[in-house]
């Protein structure tokens, strides 16, 4: 009887290690959370929109702590909240470099959200290889932590606004450079981003 239980406990131990290895994990906001040119998070407002990212050792959802954005987005106003490369912040960077990360394992990006049934839609941008920033909406309608798991394929470009580099190509070029939150107008309130990761194929 304790064969089988010992065997039974490995093999479940073998398939969630399976599964574990479908996710490559490349931002967990741990250590030190702060904005400027030295600091670690690339985030500002415009247009009466206001935003503060700290770092959340309360509400977490691995490891140390979590990425806090307090806003208030209001119509007519924008913010983004950014990590990467290739940003006016020069110590924003991944767990892992872009360039070597091996993307077409990958079919997804995903990230955990902790709601507070605010009904506030949040945008999750991705710059590609072409500086083409690509856009996946996610709705806060629920509470507690969740993960967002955003396709590849079901990304759009922004209409809205491209920087002047973007080639404007219609097309998602791999590698992904940077990503960045950006709460929409009108919202206001508080919400915890965890544990950015990309999703096997």
């Amino acid at each position: 009887m304790k064969k089988i239980l010992f065997s039974a406990l490995a093999v479940l131990t073998a398939i969630s290690a399976c599964f574990a290895a479908e996710a490559l994990l490349i931002d967990d906001f741990e250590g030190a959370i702060s904005g400027g040119p030295s600091g670690t998070v690339d985030f500002g407002t415009g247009n009466g929109s206001t935003l503060q990212v700290s770092a959340s050792t309360d509400i977490k959802q691995s490891g140390n702590q979590s990425i806090k954005a307090d806003f208030d987005a209001v119509e007519g106003g924008y913010m983004w909240a950014a990590r990467g490369k290739g940003l006016d912040t020069k110590n924003a960077g991944w767990i892992l470099k872009p360039e070597d990360i091996l993307w077409d394992k990958y079919n997804a990006i995903s990230f955990y959200i902790y709601g507070t049934g605010s009904n506030a839609e949040v945008a999750f941008d991705i710059k590609d290889n072409g500086n083409e920033i690509w856009r996946f909406l996610v709705k806060d309608d629920f509470k507690g932590w969740k993960q967002a798991v955003c396709a590849f394929n079901e990304f759009f470009a922004r209409d809205d606004w491209q920087p002047d580099s973007a080639d404007k190509n219609g097309q998602l070029d791999f590698p992904i450079k940077n990503f960045q939150f950006e709460p929409r107008p009108p919202s206001k309130g508080t919400l915890y981003f965890d544990a950015v990761a990309l999703i096997e194929k």
